[in-house]
């Protein structure tokens, strides 16, 4: 089940998920991408988007205006859904239009692999970028593990290049990928410190010493925060 958290009141850039992508709204852009994986669900906070989504044939859940998180905001939508257990969840953000397949694939093959051995199940996706592109604050950067674990997410530049020895810098896709179980187990964690220091989710299951398994993956696709970033996908992936 891939579930998009869709909240229409964004702060940077209010209304951004009903943007016009190729004459698609960018929501629907982003649903038809995926939708060939996996059932589709848009986990939506307003009656506008909801009717947006039936009119265009993707089902809906109407969820509540308050939620923190697109995590919590998914996870209400699955109860609604009445999930098993150890289906698997996988959240594509709404202002992902141009996500490609193949990403959403290989963080499903990695959730299937570890809901075989382990309880606990969390897993994202990274990618390769430059100096210059970590040094954008809306595009997140991830320090991981030697068993590709996280070990870090933040809006900052990370690691600390101090001796200029030419680290390779790798970038955050905002996929996650669960069992619904692990997903209900996220969203009653406590709040953490770091989380609303940074404002990312998910430093709540770094701060309670989840595991978060990271795939690495090529993708030219970025999350579209601002108005500039819309300008830019717009002209980079311009045959839509």
């Amino acid at each position: 089940m891939i579930i998009i958290p869709a909240r229409l009141a964004s702060t940077r850039f209010p209304n951004k998920i009903l943007s016009n992508i190729f004459s698609l709204p960018m929501v629907v852009k982003t649903a038809k991408a995926v939708e060939e994986i996996d059932d589709v669900v848009i986990a939506c906070d307003s009656e506008e988007v909801l009717e947006i989504a039936q009119k265009y044939g993707i089902k809906a859940v109407l969820t509540d205006t308050n939620h923190q998180s697109g995590t919590d905001r998914i996870n209400e939508a699955a109860q609604k859904l009445h999930l098993n257990e150890d289906e698997i969840v996988i959240n594509v953000q709404a202002d992902e239009p141009f996500i490609e397949k193949s990403v959403v694939l290989a963080l499903k093959k990695r959730v299937e692999e570890l809901r075989e051995k382990n309880e606990w199940v969390m897993a994202s996706c990274y990618k390769k970028i430059t100096k210059d592109d970590a040094l954008d604050p809306n595009l997140v950067k991830v320090v991981v593990s030697q068993n590709q674990n996280a070990l870090y997410f933040s809006r900052s530049r990370i690691p600390y290049d101090r001796e200029n020895a030419g680290v390779q810098y790798f970038g955050h896709l905002g996929l996650y990928g669960f069992t619904f179980r692990s997903l209900q187990n996220f969203c009653a964690l406590s709040s953490a410190p770091l989380e609303n220091i940074e404002k990312l989710e998910q430093l709540r299951a770094l701060y309670h010493d989840k595991t978060i398994s990271m795939v690495e993956v090529e993708s030219k696709s970025f999350g579209i925060d601002t108005k500039e970033d819309l300008e830019k996908a717009l002209r980079v992936f311009k045959d839509g």
